[in-house]
């Protein structure tokens, strides 16, 4: 959903899992080391490298047990998942976003965690992000890095066109963009035309795609009409970036933003390595954090996202022990807060919030958006396939070949296939 890799490593993927996989029936006789698959959806270049460097520390203390590792593009890894763990070939181990986990369980292809070495000291973790790991009572993810979308902005920018702040709502987007095309020359604003990114203008009119409690579809409400009503608005003001609907929109909107031809956009800490990286932010104290803009309702919201470790049901009693052990290391508080430090994530434990962590640039100020306006994921398996048809429709409306409610509402309908028992 945010981004993906070269198809040569989905090829270099398909390979390994056909020959490292541990769904088969074997039993639980092992000659030798078990050998483990980790399925990571992570970003190739700036994360996994720290993820293999985790790897090589977990071999050295446990000389039992190896760990494959195959980078999987993230916006296949779904698909992919599902397609292997239905002919019993998925991998041990997947790193699966939050909204992934209470789909598999549903469908079986997830083994439970609770009281197993893959959990240890629940306590440590934040609450809300267990909770997102769950179906039905049981645990079938260890929260592995939790985050959430926030307002990224340029301070030098912002500061040129005589702005010492962040605008706190969509209107002030609007206002700070046109300033800052006139006094920078650069465009104000930037914003991604995706389902996800969407979330905090449907939030920020008081609504979701569906009210999962009163099992209702809320993507065509009065309130989803005028949040997308308000994004169409937005993108036609001046100093706000054209509208990019290129498959490679995600990439142009970073290079972008991290070359200071835009001044602000909506992103999640996960590209904080690579902003930090660009030309205008060579100097670190120039990227501004906030949350994002709030709608008409005066409150900001945005999803609660991450990615939990969960084990692969099809797995064998050796493969699964070890699995589990191997998502313990990964999931502790000492290791999250190496990850950090690396990374820029967010852990989900507290202990790995250590004074060096919270040090870190990006971590501190992300931490006050997921508390200040992050909404977790409602309890509901299908959530996560909201979305396809959602950015499909909405692409459309943005560009002006639908009406906004003639859009929402054929989104509404494909819902309907999916939710049953939704009214």
């Amino acid at each position: 959903m945010r981004r993906g890799i070269a198809a040569t490593a989905l090829v270099a993927a398909l390979a390994l899992a056909a020959t490292a996989c541990g769904g088969d029936d074997s039993g639980d006789k092992a000659a030798g080391p078990v050998t483990l698959t980790w399925w990571d959806t992570s970003n190739a270049t700036n994360e996994a490298p720290t993820y293999k460097a985790m790897i090589a520390e977990f071999e050295k203390a446990n000389k039992d047990i190896k760990v494959e590792y195959v980078n999987v593009p993230f916006d296949q890894a779904q698909n992919k998942f599902q397609t292997a763990a239905g002919s019993k070939g998925a991998p041990d181990i997947i790193r699966a976003e939050v909204g992934w986990t209470a789909s598999w369980a549903k469908s079986q292809f997830l083994a439970p965690l609770d009281g197993t070495d893959a959990l240890k000291n629940t306590g440590d973790i934040t609450p809300s992000l267990l909770k997102q790991a769950q179906y039905e009572g049981k645990t079938y993810g260890a929260p592995f890095v939790t985050d959430s979308l926030g307002l990224m902005w340029n301070k030098e920018i912002l500061k040129k066109a005589g702005f010492d702040k962040a605008p706190a709502t969509w209107d002030e987007v609007k206002a700070v963009s046109k300033a800052v095309k006139e006094k920078a020359g650069v465009d104000g604003f930037g914003l991604r035309a995706d389902a996800y990114f969407e979330l905090p203008f449907l939030f920020g009119e008081g609504t979701d795609m569906v009210d999962a409690g009163a099992k209702k579809i809320t993507v065509n409400s009065p309130e989803a009409v005028k949040a997308v009503d308000a994004t169409k608005a937005l993108l036609a003001s001046p100093g706000v970036a054209k509208l990019d609907v290129t498959a490679d929109s995600y990439a142009h909107m970073q290079d972008a933003f991290t070359t200071g031809k835009v001044a602000m956009i909506v992103q999640g800490p996960w590209e904080l390595t690579n902003i930090y990286k660009g030309a205008a932010f060579k100097d670190k104290a120039n990227l501004g954090i906030s949350s994002v803009p709030a709608g008409a309702t005066g409150k900001a919201g945005a999803p609660t996202g991450g990615h939990n470790l969960s084990v692969y049901a099809g797995s064998d009693k050796a493969h699964q022990a070890a699995a589990q052990k191997f998502v313990g290391f990964m999931t502790s508080g000492e290791t999250q807060a190496k990850i950090a430090l690396k990374n820029g994530t967010l852990p989900t434990r507290t202990s790995a919030y250590t004074a060096e962590v919270k040090a870190t640039p990006g971590i501190t100020e992300f931490q006050a958006v997921l508390a200040g306006s992050a909404r977790p994921r409602p309890e509901l398996p299908e959530y996560s396939s909201l979305f396809a048809d959602l950015g499909t429709n909405l692409t459309a409306i943005l560009q002006g070949k639908v009406t906004t409610q003639k859009g929402l509402d054929t989104t509404a309908e494909s819902y309907k296939k999916l939710l049953k028992d939704f009214s």
